[in-house]
């Protein structure tokens, strides 16, 4: 990757559409703690994390595969990529699939995380990818999402903000949502139902956001997130996972991720 140390990580996509707060905990201050729900999860990916291909019914699968788009500067692991083929066609259809522990959610984090990886997927085998697909480990279901102009711009609005939060080197003050809050497994180390009774705290990190152009728009970028993300209470935030390439020397880039 020309310039490593701005690689954005693909996990940090997803935790940043959940909460802007994990996001920088996990890939600002490295923070993480396992939770029930967190061990579930890395236990469904235990099977894809073994890279190895097969072939079966026309439709070759690799796992554990590398992907990166230097034009983005984004990099990470794909769960699955299944390779098609394409009746009198000369190169396979790519298709990633990723796997998450829960249910199919009402934001669409998992959904921008997926899109991403179709983007490094077009970027490095020089097709277009027009879906892709989430398996959920709670309904044991396969949900297949297309890639349109709607989910490819939040894709990008995504990564733009998230590089910049995590460029800022600042986290988000703490806002309580039962229904997210609860599920995750930062909570701990988060502690948000006490933070958020320090008003004259709280008031102090706003001055300090405010002070910086960077930090402001990230703030603008996540309150906007925070508003469509709706409900989750299946599960907390996906472990930070291995990334593709050399591990790079800043704190929020030495954070593998999908």
């Amino acid at each position: 990757m020309e310039d490593d140390d701005d690689t954005l990580p693909l996990s940090a996509l997803q935790h940043y559409l959940y909460c802007p707060r994990q996001c920088a905990l996990i890939h600002v201050e490295q923070q993480w703690a396992e939770s029930r729900h967190t061990a579930e999860g890395r236990l469904l990916h235990e099977r894809a994390d073994q890279p190895r291909g097969e072939r079966r019914r026309g439709v070759r699968t690799v796992t554990a595969m590398p992907l990166a788009h230097p034009a983005l500067r984004i990099s990470g692991i794909a769960d699955v990529v299944e390779f098609h083929e394409v009746p009198g066609g000369e190169q396979e259809q790519a298709v990633p699939v990723e796997y998450k522990r829960g249910r199919p959610k009402a934001h669409r984090a998992d959904e921008v995380q997926l899109c991403a990886q179709a983007l490094c997927l077009e970027a490095m085998l020089e097709q277009t990818v027009p879906a892709g697909a989430l398996f959920y480990g709670a309904t044991r279901r396969r949900k297949d999402v297309p890639f349109d102009s709607e989910l490819r711009r939040l894709t990008r609005d995504t990564i733009d903000a998230t590089r910049a939060m995590l460029g800022s080197g600042t986290t988000p003050s703490a806002t309580y949502e039962a229904r997210r809050c609860d599920a995750c497994s930062l909570i701990d180390l988060c502690q948000p139902r006490l933070l958020v009774r320090g008003t004259g705290v709280n008031a102090w990190l706003a001055r300090q956001l405010a002070s910086s152009p960077a930090a402001a728009a990230a703030a603008a970028a996540a309150a906007a997130a925070a508003a469509a993300q709706g409900s989750d209470t299946e599960e907390g935030p996906a472990p930070p996972a291995r990334r593709a390439g050399p591990r790079a020397a800043r704190p929020w880039r030495q954070t593998a991720g999908r």
